[in-house]
Order: C-alpha cells, then structure tokens, then sequence
C-alpha cells in the first residue's frame, strides 16, 4: 500500500489555490507528497532539452561547459567561475567517485526483494560549503531516492529539499524515470515477474517563483 493519494492533478489544483507568500511572493507547498503520475505539473515537457541533460548526466562530468549547447541559463548562473556544478546526478549515482551507488542497490535486491537499503544519496553534510564554492551557487536540491520492491512492483521514491513546479520538475522526473526504467531492466532477469510500479515524489518545499505564476493554470 501507498501512503499517498495525491496525484499531479492534485497537486495541480492546490497551486491554483494558494495566495503568494507576501514575503517571497512565491506559491508554495510545504512538504508536499504525491505519485508523480505525470511528466509535468505546468505547462509541457521539452524533450530536446531532457535528452540533452541526459547525455550529461551519463557523462558524469560536474563541469555545465559539457552540456551539449545551447547551455541553459540556469545552470550557467549557479556554476562556479569556472563551470565546476555539484548537481550532475549521474555522477551521484553512477561514478565510482560517489560509491557507484545505483551498481550498489541494483545488488541489494537482488540478494533481497524486500530490502529497505537500495537507497541512493545525493546529498552531503559538505554541501553547505560545496555550495559556494568559487562563486558557485548550488546546494544540490535532491537528499536521496529509494527502490523498493513491493508486490512484484518496483518503486522508486524521491526526496528533495526544494523543487520549482514549473521547470525544476520537468527534468528530475525525467531522470527518475530513465532511473526506474533502467533499474527494472536489471532486476527483471532475476525477477522475471516485476513490473514497473510508481514514482512517490516528496519535496520539503514545491513551490513556483513569481514570474512564474501566470503559468499556473
């Protein structure tokens, strides 16, 4: 059983019923739970800028001057001077650098099904001086993710500190997609039964910045 029954569509929904903040000015959700159903909570999904990210996630490289161009503003405005980024989740997940941690949770269910340890971490106590470093401004916005296996359905579970509703979203559900996706096709030779199951997204703070809020329809 799922302890959530928040949907996208809820989530949706009570954006559109929120009075800004009249510190920030920002619409927010504390501490908001859902099953991240859909790709996007507003607006639509550009699957070119996806695929590029992708790419240089799989990389590993943690320098935004690898993304294939054009680079996004945003990650050029939070990079140290020269380029050097935290927030290269394939190097999270994947680099022998960072404990090869996906290789690591693919191995623990497949020793146990119902392990509670497939855990992957992003986040650090450094961070709080990694963030700024050389001018850098990125405190990596994902803690950790989990796969779980429950009823021959995998699951993978999101936790974040901050997430932006409206951009933000769109390429870390991608990424925890393809990381699903690619963590079903290593486990199904041992479990030939297993299905695809749902991506449980909770983030500390969803919020959607002001310039923003014309978007949330």
């Amino acid at each position: 059983m799922i302890g959530i029954d928040n949907r996208v569509s809820d989530i949706r929904t009570m954006f559109k019923n929120i009075t800004p903040d009249p510190n920030t000015g920002m619409l927010e959700i504390v501490n908001a739970s859902f099953i991240a159903d859909e790709p996007a909570i507003f607006g639509t999904v550009n699957e070119d800028w996806n695929k590029r990210e992708l790419f240089w996630y799989l990389t590993q490289s943690r320098n935004v001057l690898d993304i294939p161009s054009p680079i996004p503003k945003v990650w050029l405005n939070v990079a140290a001077a020269d380029g050097r980024i935290n927030s290269n989740y394939g190097w999270c997940v994947f680099s022998t650098e960072n404990g090869r941690q996906f290789s690591c949770a693919i191995a623990t269910l497949k020793r146990d099904k119902h392990s509670r340890q497939a855990a992957l971490i992003y986040n650090r106590p450094s961070m709080h001086t990694d963030a700024t470093v050389n001018g850098m401004k990125d405190f990596m916005c994902t803690y950790a993710q989990q796969l779980l296996i429950r009823d021959d359905k995998l699951y993978l579970t999101v936790l974040q500190r901050s997430m932006d509703a409206i951009y933000g979203y769109k390429g870390d559900f991608s990424w925890a997609n393809y990381l699903l996706d690619e963590a079903l096709k290593e486990l199904q030779p041992t479990y030939p039964q297993l299905t695809k199951g749902s991506i449980i997204w909770n983030a500390m703070s969803l919020h959607v910045y002001p310039m923003h809020h014309h978007l949330v329809v």
